[in-house]
């Protein structure tokens, strides 16, 4: 099988054994994903959405997400000026095996939680999408608010369809990268404005069934070049990527494929300077950290070691036509994440 095979046709995802049917990539969710065509208990079921709206000086994340037999509900803001700042606020929910009842797919409905806490809904529109918050007491007893619509015109995105080297087991997962963001964010008297001039939202939309034990490195950013959208994801670590990797460019609206990428993450600290290097020579940037946001869950069961570290990049993408892209102090994330769960 190609290294990078690419899926062309609509089908269900998984066959009646509740396997991949077509492990690779593509650039939409040609391959429909059905909760009720999985084989593994529901406990085992992992579903989530995620948002990360980026500024050069500024950000936001919001994250819904089932899990199986734990839910985990979060928001971060973020800020990366002279003294870089974050604060994540989490709502853990036991055994919620499918009752959030979240979308089959990214490109419809609407993902939504509510508690006495935290109202949090993602909504679906014609060429955009919504997502406002209340969190209340969510930092030092003040509440966070926001209100932020992205525009998605049509586009490539980045899909992956993944099996792990275990029965019944898959990760199917979508990034959509460079949609324009607006509106803004509310804390502690200060609004955080996103300006659609420069600043970008990213959806990691995943749909699944992992095996327990997982490292994975992903990155991702989006910037403006000239008027048009630049954007990049990659990442290894989810299941056996022998069919497609995720690795890939965005320019104008458009996918260009990459092969493996390495991440040189420094022994000695997650703040000193990273290197991203490519099998293809297409993909070769400088990473200078501005922030850490660094969690550490240790429930003996559960167990989640994470570092997403905020910084600047520069360096070269070359697209598939082989015209080069010049990136200087892009601000983006890359992240190391081990999970038990």
């Amino acid at each position: 099988m190609d290294r990078n095979h690419e899926v062309l046709s609509p089908h269900p995802l998984l066959n009646a054994h509740g396997n991949l049917i077509e492990p690779g990539w593509s650039r939409s969710l040609l391959q429909e994903y059905d909760r009720s065509m999985i084989k593994a208990p529901k406990w085992r079921i992992k579903e989530w959405d995620y948002y990360l709206i980026l500024s050069d000086s500024f950000a936001g994340a919001f994250t819904i997400s089932d899990d199986g037999y734990i839910g985990l509900q979060s928001v971060s803001l973020l800020t990366f000026n002279e003294s870089p700042w974050e604060h994540t606020e989490t709502v853990l929910n036991t055994f919620p095996m499918g009752k959030f009842a979240l979308p089959s797919s990214s490109s419809t409905g609407t993902t939504y939680y509510k508690d006495n806490r935290l109202q949090m809904k993602f909504e679906v529109l014609s060429g955009e999408r919504h997502i406002t918050c209340h969190f209340e007491n969510f930092n030092e007893g003040k509440p966070f608010d926001c209100d932020i619509f992205l525009k998605q015109p049509q586009m490539d995105t980045m899909v992956i369809a993944t099996p792990w080297d275990k029965d019944r087991c898959f990760y199917y997962n979508q990034k959509i990268n460079c949609m324009r963001a607006s509106g803004y964010m509310l804390y502690d008297g200060q609004k955080y404005e996103f300006d659609p001039d420069t600043d970008f939202g990213t959806l990691d939309w995943g749909r699944g069934v992992w095996t327990y034990d997982n490292t994975w490195f992903w990155g991702s950013g989006n910037c403006d070049i000239d008027g048009k959208a630049f954007g990049f994801n990659i990442g290894y670590g989810f299941g056996n990527t022998k069919a497609a990797t995720e690795n890939i460019l965005f320019y104008d609206g458009v996918a260009h494929k990459l092969d493996d990428i390495t991440f040189h993450i420094p022994e000695n600290s997650y703040m000193d300077p990273w290197k991203f290097t490519s099998s293809d020579g297409r993909f070769e940037m400088d990473f200078v950290p501005v922030l850490d946001r660094a969690a550490c869950l240790d429930y003996k069961i559960i167990v989640s070691d994470q570092h997403q570290v905020f910084g600047r990049l520069s360096g070269t993408a070359i697209l598939d036509d082989g015209q080069k892209i010049h990136v200087k102090d892009m601000m983006c994330f890359a992240e190391k994440v081990h999970n038990k769960y």
